[in-house]
């Protein structure tokens, strides 16, 4: 974990010196604000860098909808292959970049950090992905009232793979397979155990049971918010 979290640190390069954040642009390569001696990926890095950058921006508008990504691309300290991290941000509320305007507020942010090696030969190649969803959402109905929901996943693979194509993709496969299995893991772990607790929900004697005709349709409001969320 500590791990992790030196290579998100330095992926994102950002200093924090008396209040001003420094940041290197995954598009130009430059520091804003400038910065003379920051830190710059090889030349062979930054073309990968830079191709990776326009594959996921056509990644994330078609899986997203909208969006914001980022890719960064490094040399690790031992020297030994290269590393990489996608960001993917999503802001889904109505008053964000959402296109469907079902939530009041909502998030989606994915981090994917990968590891590479290749072997003596340069024929196949390790890869090592640690991705990471935070999830947030809250709905707002004027019946059921709002309803907020947040949370977070931890996945990692490791894979051996033919680099006859290009690393970028692989690294394209591997973030979209990766991705699947979370979404997948969030509906059934979050939106799944919600729509069960919603399902099972009895009131105490004398109060509304969930049986009854306004109770139960008070469940499907909060079942039909989660499902439009989703």
């Amino acid at each position: 974990m500590k791990s992790l979290i030196r290579i998100i640190f330095f992926v994102t390069t950002i200093v924090m010196v008396t209040r001003i954040v420094i940041f290197r642009s995954p598009w130009s390569s430059k520091y804003k604000p400038e910065l003379e001696d920051g830190v710059q990926p090889s030349a062979e890095l930054r073309k990968l860098e830079q191709e990776a950058n326009e594959v996921f921006s056509i990644y994330r508008d078609q899986y997203y909808e909208g969006g914001i990504s980022s890719v960064y691309v490094w040399e690790p300290e031992d020297g030994k292959g290269f590393a990489a991290c996608v960001l993917i941000k999503k802001d889904g509320s109505d008053a964000g970049d959402g296109r469907r305007g079902l939530l009041q507020e909502g998030s989606w942010d994915a981090i994917h950090v990968i590891e590479v090696k290749e072997d003596e030969d340069h024929q196949f190649g390790h890869y090592c992905l640690t991705s990471t969803v935070m999830l947030a959402l809250t709905t707002a109905n004027q019946s059921s009232g709002p309803f907020s929901l947040s949370g977070s996943i931890t996945r990692q693979m490791e894979s051996d793979l033919s680099i006859e194509n290009g690393h970028l993709c692989n690294i394209g496969r591997l973030v979209e397979e990766m991705e699947s299995k979370l979404r997948n893991g969030l509906d059934q772990v979050y939106f799944g155990k919600t729509k069960e607790v919603v399902f099972t929900l009895r009131e105490p004697l004398g109060v509304m049971s969930a049986t009854s005709h306004v109770g139960q349709s008070l469940q499907r409001m909060i079942v039909n918010d989660l499902g439009r969320s989703r």
